[in-house]
């Protein structure tokens, strides 16, 4: 069995990425952030390698045991970075959030706790560090999801991580058809070789190449110029994620069709992956997931069984860079306020001209972030932008427009921006910072220009 320490390396270089990497930060600072997180990024191939290994020469009890220690790891790696990574809940017929503490008006601040420190990412990996070259990698990893500083600049919308670097055609190749979404392709790329391109792209023992692994006659057909650069560029980017999603596109359309004609059964994802992995034809033979062979059970099931874990944990950390898929101003909005993630919330603090006192409060980072995208200026408090422009119901809430909440007798009492997927931006708080977070149950939405 492989494990997917990679894939856990990537989660906490794409959370710590998300907060430590700032426009506003000293330009040495921010390279010495961003150093650390390429060493443990370029550490990632090594280690996977590293733990498969030594997994790999312990006897079967203590292999399995070994197994699910990692498995366990991923799983509280997942818990210690997801307060970071922006879960992605639907709109409508969604749970009730948890309660939330009451919201400061601009001229009501609150004393609310400050942001809790993340767990430390070290501690929380644990038994890992039992396996050979782990440690020194796990010593460096708490560092780099820290708490934020009360005085820490701006965060940047500048992508960190191989996640980043991928996000833009994820989500192109991952719109190609109904039954092939971006998650199944981000955790596909993870499980396959950890996202790498470009030169550090290797070659397997059978001769697939590139990041998505593709074989000679699998590249001959779907291969094609994908970002217009004059070359088909197997260990790119865009070429083969997008002959990925078209090919596992065609897979899935094929599988549809037997699965109709009563010639396979199974779930037609899961059976797409194993095509994938094995071949179409493997699955057809089987009449479903390929079985009966030691490279069926030992590499295709586990491929497709780990694939389908993955998903949940990339569709939140894809979360915060899909932001800008609808076109016009209003994304603009978006991109304007998401250099200040990370700022702290200053009550009555922000305008059209920027953040003030340190900061901004809710209404002043919209105020600066509509103006800075349209020129239109707002006024200044919740109460007040409530009456600009016009409601739209909620569930047709594109990124940049406004969202209203914390109902009061005078109007709302805070205002955040929508960024998509069930996700707002916005300056929560005293003691707070501005951050994306879930929409709250009774927020409206309003377009102001």
């Amino acid at each position: 069995m492989s494990v997917d320490a990679a894939a856990i390396i990537v989660a906490i270089t794409t959370a710590a990425g998300a907060i430590v990497q700032g426009a506003d930060i000293p330009q040495p600072v921010k390279d010495q952030a961003a150093e650390a997180i390429q060493v443990v990024e370029q550490a990632s191939p090594d280690v996977q390698k590293q733990v498969n290994d030594a997994i790999s020469t312990l006897p079967d009890p203590a292999r399995a045991q070994a197994e699910q220690m990692v498995a366990q790891a991923s799983d509280v790696v997942k818990q210690a970075t997801d307060p970071y990574i922006p879960p992605p809940p639907a709109l409508e017929a969604a749970p009730p959030p948890a309660p939330v503490p009451p919201l400061a008006l601009p001229d009501t601040p609150l004393d609310q706790p400050p942001v809790m420190s993340a767990p430390d990412a070290g501690t929380a990996i644990g038994g890992l560090a039992a396996l050979p070259g782990v440690p020194a990698l796990i010593s460096g990893l708490g560092s780099l999801i820290p708490s934020v500083p009360a005085g820490f600049p701006g965060v940047s919308l500048a992508p960190v991580g191989a996640i980043a670097v991928f996000a833009p055609w994820i989500r192109k190749a991952g719109s190609l058809c109904e039954g092939i979404k971006p998650p199944t392709l981000a955790a596909l790329y993870s499980v396959e070789n950890g996202f790498r391109y470009g030169a550090t792209s290797p070659v397997s023992r059978a001769g697939a190449r590139g990041p998505g692994q593709f074989m000679p006659e699998a590249w001959a057909r779907y291969g094609k110029d994908a970002d217009g650069d004059g070359k088909v560029d197997i260990n790119g980017v865009a070429d083969p994620m997008m002959a990925s999603g078209q090919m596992l596109c065609d897979l899935f359309g094929q599988i549809d069709g037997w699965k109709k004609e009563g010639v396979v059964k199974g779930d037609t994802l899961d059976l797409t992956i194993a095509a994938y992995n094995a071949g179409a034809g493997a699955v057809r033979t089987a009449g479903g997931m390929p079985a009966g062979k030691f490279d069926y059970e030992h590499e295709t099931q586990p491929y497709v069984a780990r694939i389908r874990s993955l998903e949940e944990s990339f569709a939140r950390m894809l979360s915060p860079f899909f932001y800008g898929a609808a076109a016009g101003d209003t994304s603009r909005v978006v991109e304007a306020a998401m250099r200040f993630i990370g700022l702290p919330y200053v009550w009555g603090g922000g305008n059209i001209n920027g953040p003030s006192g340190g900061g901004f409060d809710c209404s002043g980072l919209t105020s600066f972030a509509v103006y800075a995208a349209t020129g239109v200026a707002l006024p200044r408090t919740s109460e007040t932008q409530w009456n600009v422009g016009v409601e739209v119901p909620l569930s047709e809430a594109r990124p940049g427009d406004l969202l209203f909440g914390n109902w009061q007798s005078g109007g709302p009492g805070h205002v955040a921006i929508y960024v998509g997927n069930g996700q707002m931006l916005h300056a929560p708080t005293t003691g707070d910072v501005v951050r994306i977070g879930p929409v709250f149950a009774d927020m409206k939405a309003r377009r102001v220009f």
